[in-house]
């Protein structure tokens, strides 16, 4: 017979595991989440800690999405955010009846080159 922490002789039992699993994982998901994941487990005919621990332990790695944009693609939408609110600039005085005069005229030449760069830019960036 074998003693058990007290000291005791033990009777039998189930036999202690050499690695015990203690350590809980929570995972955060919606209803059908949930019952999706239980589904599938079911299906392969494991419990929910089983599926996942194999999911994640053995099968290929997940390609993780981009949360962020590229700095070039920012710098396109602030360029892009400065341009329409010049030109809703003079849209607007346009709008109320003023003219437009000989250095917003210019300023629109200028705006329409750089919309031209930046066309430019988008172009060779996405080749």
């Amino acid at each position: 017979m074998e003693r058990n922490k007290t000291g005791k002789t033990s009777k039998g039992g189930r036999p202690r595991k050499v690695v015990k699993r203690d350590q809980l994982l929570g995972v955060k998901c919606t209803l059908l989440e949930r019952k999706a994941i239980e589904h599938k487990a079911k299906e392969n005919i494991l419990s929910v800690s089983e599926y996942l621990r194999e999911l994640g332990l053995n099968s290929v790695t997940i390609t993780r999405k981009q949360k962020s944009l590229p700095k070039e693609v920012l710098l396109f939408t602030a360029t892009l955010n400065h341009l329409a609110a010049n030109i809703n600039q003079i849209a607007y005085r346009r709008n109320r009846g003023d003219s437009i005069t000989a250095f917003e005229r210019l300023e629109l030449l200028q705006l329409a080159i750089e919309i031209k760069g930046l066309f430019a830019s988008i172009k060779s960036y996405l080749k």
